[in-house]
């Protein structure tokens, strides 16, 4: 090892060091040192646990007894408090109090989450505002979009709002529910407590308590078509 080398590594691994000893001292709890990263910008309050596996980058600021990881990516992101974040990336990102984030769920720039929010497995968050107690538990992409409060999203909803041109936003009022494997082709707005039917395309706005239906009529089967 060149002596250049030795410094650059003997210098990180001192920073590296430094800081999560000063975190220790400040009442975070770092489940293993040696696979936790955190840069010298970043602040986290007392009764904090570090699993495994965590890196925080940036200007990153975690507020009291949140949980992060194992194995998650945060930079430049703000959690709140009691939040637990497992098997997750956050890229400038804001998230409130006492939410569920992961496992492995993707919040992308832009995204803001309120209180009690729970966020699941396979879930992409971009651009986008999420009111208090909202829920997309699995398989849901939700960008440039504003979600009012204590709206639940079904598995395999998608904000399609990109037209291969221009991205376009949706809106989705407070107490909506949003079935399984829906399609909000953006712009479009979803009014308060309204529901949209699983597996429906929804083009046009959906009024305040009102029932979305759009699905093919009828099933149709051809019987022998795959021997033909």
């Amino acid at each position: 090892m060149g002596i250049s080398l030795f410094f650059y590594t003997f210098g990180g691994a001192f920073m590296k060091n430094a800081i999560i000893d000063k975190h220790l001292k400040n009442g975070v709890q770092i489940i293993d040192p040696q696979n936790t990263y955190i840069d010298e910008d970043v602040e986290i309050e007392e009764g904090v646990i570090l699993h495994p596996g965590t890196i925080l980058s940036g200007k990153c600021y975690i507020s009291k007894d949140a949980v992060i990881g194992p194995y998650t990516q945060m930079s430049d992101s703000i959690i709140g408090s009691k939040t637990v974040v497992r098997h997750s990336i956050l890229e400038s990102a804001k998230v409130g109090a006492e939410c569920q984030v992961g496992p492995f769920a993707y919040l992308r720039a832009g995204t803001v989450a309120g209180d009690k929010c729970r966020i699941g497995n396979f879930v992409e968050i971009k651009n986008s505002i999420i009111g208090d107690g909202s829920k997309a538990a699995h398989l849901t992409y939700i960008g440039d979009a504003e979600v009012g409060e204590k709206v639940n999203f079904g598995c395999g909803v998608v904000t399609v709002n990109y037209d291969g041109v221009n991205k376009h936003r949706t809106e989705v009022g407070d107490g909506a529910f949003v079935g399984s494997n829906v399609n909000l082709v953006a712009p479009v707005s979803v009014g308060d407590r309204a529901y949209v039917a699983a597996g429906s395309t929804i083009t046009k706005d959906v009024p305040t308590e009102a029932l979305a239906i759009s699905r093919v009529r009828d099933q149709t089967i051809k019987e022998g078509w795959a021997s033909k």
